[in-house]
């Protein structure tokens, strides 16, 4: 008669080991506001002043939303041709990146590195740069944004393209499939939702980051945040805040509602 072996009851964690994590994390905490000057004395002594911007700030100029519309649109528009724009480039790159699909590493090891490159610029600097290339305007704010939806992009995509299931991959390998096809056949099906995903996600960032680029030139409605906040016009500045904030909610129901249909 064979006896059942019960599987072993795992220890539960040491009260030691707890106690030393927690102390590491207030050790790093401490010694991070020590090396940066943060000081809670100071917090409290600014306190009094973000309730005075905030007194100015309300109730909003309601009549300033007719100055920015045009500038809102403006936004949007960077925001689609730039995630678009980012989307298209980031697909081969996202394939020479994949070790499953590119399985060289003289290929994804040299397209990593360009990704990591991408990334590793912000994009308030890519959008003063290409300010200072194409001048004031959404050109500036466009290109930035395409950079920077690249990387984001590619990045998401090979990784979701490393983790599909192989085995496809292989039926179309032993029946004499070419690479082309293999890519069309098996990949392309198993990584098209998550890209739309990526891309609906990375649109969302990228109407806020449009927002946010005026203030370096980029065009759009970042612009009159440089405008109202330079006039100390902070009721004009909170209208700003309230409309982009009408517009990413939008958005927000717009893409969940497009992810429900293709996911």
């Amino acid at each position: 008669m064979k006896t059942s072996t019960l599987p072993p009851i795992p220890k539960p964690p040491s009260r030691i080991k707890s106690y030393l994590t927690f102390a590491l994390i207030v050790l790093l905490l401490w010694s991070s506001g020590v090396k940066t000057g943060a000081d809670f004395l100071k917090l409290a002594d600014g306190l009094p002043n973000i309730g005075r911007l905030l007194g100015e700030m309300v109730p909003p100029d309601w009549s300033y939303f007719s100055k920015i519309t045009d500038a809102m649109w403006e936004t949007i528009r960077m925001a689609v041709a730039g995630t678009t724009f980012g989307a298209a480039l980031a697909i081969p790159i996202a394939l020479l990146s994949a070790r499953n699909v590119a399985r060289s590493p003289f290929l994804y090891y040299p397209a990593r590195f360009i990704l990591n490159l991408v990334r590793t610029v912000p994009d308030l600097l890519l959008a003063a740069v290409f300010v200072a290339i194409f001048g004031i305007g959404p050109w500036a704010g466009i290109f930035a944004l395409t950079l920077f939806s690249f990387g984001l992009i590619a990045k998401l995509t090979y990784e979701s393209v490393e983790a599909i299931d192989p085995g496809p991959l292989e039926a179309m390998t032993a029946v004499g499939a070419n690479k082309l096809q293999w890519i069309h056949f098996g990949v392309v099906p198993q990584v098209t939702g998550p890209f739309v995903s990526y891309f609906l996600y990375t649109f969302e960032v990228n109407v806020r980051a449009a927002a946010v680029l005026g203030l370096v030139g980029a065009g759009g409605i970042g612009l009159f945040y440089e405008r109202t906040l330079g006039l100390l016009k902070y009721d004009k500045t909170s209208s700003i805040i309230l409309f982009t904030l009408a517009v990413v909610l939008i958005i927000d129901f717009i893409t969940v509602k497009v992810r429900e249909k293709w996911l």
